[in-house]
């Protein structure tokens, strides 16, 4: 049986959680079954080379803009590139690729067309186009129940939608063995105004009261990263907030940490959470998105509303007057990582959506997680 011919198309190869998850199934993704070409807007992305190095060549459609009449020439092109390899299904892994990507599909005719939905932003004309390009998909993938949510919400059929939760690759975690003092926080995120790193640095004044020695480690870059600096210096915290920029060792960097926090105001399945998890740290994150499907309250970590310092703030100082509660939270998240997220159950369940054009039962255990989690009105 000929491989089944596939295109994966994301954005650009970027450092992030989507295209960290996305080169892991092009690692893993069985050769003898399936041809991949993966696809991108701009091969210039500083991950480029974690893809060619697969030995796939990458296809490019370059674009800037979707008002762009330069954009109508590139979607054909991507037509007829999809019909000149015989692609037998597209899968558009990010918003802007969902909409390009699946219209391109459809133009051409691709026999399967599966978009996705990672995440839960993007800018309102945006997310109406993505809306009306992904009524062009057979199929939806979601990485967990809160992005399943919005697409049902937006008109998408349950019946069409399949959850495929992330996978993380234990091996880069080494097993914790001491918990006895905890003096390192850390976040790991792209420094941008929905990541609420502000209402961190609010808090981070009354756990250094308590603690003085205790160490705030922001590990990431973005548009937002001299305003927190001046914040930090402002409230005098910043002497112990260290901002890393952009790190590859972050899996060292958490197993060295105490704490894992994420005080987001908007999240659908954030691949940090279940890094953080598996490197055995207790999580304090805000109980949005598809964050209560990753972190029990009270099991792994604490889930804190949105935008309030002195929830945050309380929900880290438990944990670190409480050593034991602490070890207990970060082993047991370890431990439910090794259960519900490894790669080989997501690549399986990629696998078979690309085949059977269905994920098959999965998901079972974050809708468990969900509904156990989800708080009264």
């Amino acid at each position: 049986m000929l491989p089944i011919p596939i295109a994966v198309f994301v954005d650009r190869f970027i450092p992030g959680g989507t295209q960290r998850q996305l080169i892991e199934l092009l690692r893993r993704i069985d050769r003898q079954r399936f041809r991949v070409h993966p696809v991108c807007f701009y091969d210039d992305g500083p991950w480029t080379s974690r893809v060619s190095v697969l030995g796939d060549p990458i296809a490019r459609f370059p674009i800037s803009g979707f008002g762009k009449p330069a954009t109508a020439g590139q979607l054909l092109r991507f037509a007829r590139w999809c019909r000149q390899n015989d692609i037998a299904v597209v899968h558009a892994w990010e918003i802007y690729s969902n909409i390009f990507g699946l219209s391109g599909a459809a133009l051409a005719g691709v026999p399967l067309r599966i978009g996705s939905r990672r995440g839960l932003g993007g800018p309102p004309a945006v997310r109406r186009l993505q809306t009306l390009a992904c009524r062009t998909a057979h199929r939806m993938v979601a990485n967990s129940r809160a992005a399943a949510n919005q697409l049902i919400e937006q008109g998408i059929p349950e019946r069409r939608i399949d959850i495929i939760p992330n996978g993380i690759d234990l091996s880069m975690f080494p097993i914790r063995r001491d918990f006895s003092r905890a003096r390192t926080i850390t976040m790991v995120a792209c420094l941008r105004e929905g990541k609420r790193i502000d209402v961190l640095i609010t808090a981070a004044a009354r756990i250094i009261a308590r603690y003085p020695d205790v160490q705030f480690q922001i590990v990431g870059d973005g548009p937002c990263r001299e305003q927190l600096v001046e914040q930090a210096a402002a409230t005098g915290v910043l002497p112990h907030m260290r901002f890393l920029g952009h790190r590859d060792d972050v899996p060292a960097i958490l197993t060295a940490s105490d704490v894992f926090v994420l005080p987001s105001e908007s999240e659908a399945s954030p691949n940090v959470v279940l890094e953080a998890m598996a490197a055995a740290l207790p999580v304090v994150a805000s109980r949005v998105g598809g964050i209560p499907e990753l972190v029990d309250e009270g099991v792994t970590g604490h889930l804190v509303p949105p935008g309030d310092p002195d929830a945050l703030a309380s929900a880290l100082l438990d944990l670190l007057d409480h050593p034991t509660k602490r070890a207990t939270f970060g082993r047991t998240g370890r431990a439910r990582i090794e259960q519900q997220y490894s790669f080989d159950r997501m690549v399986a369940q990629f696998e078979n959506l690309y085949v059977f054009g269905s994920a098959g039962p999965a998901s079972a255990n974050v809708r468990d997680s969900s509904e156990r989690n989800r708080c009264p009105a």
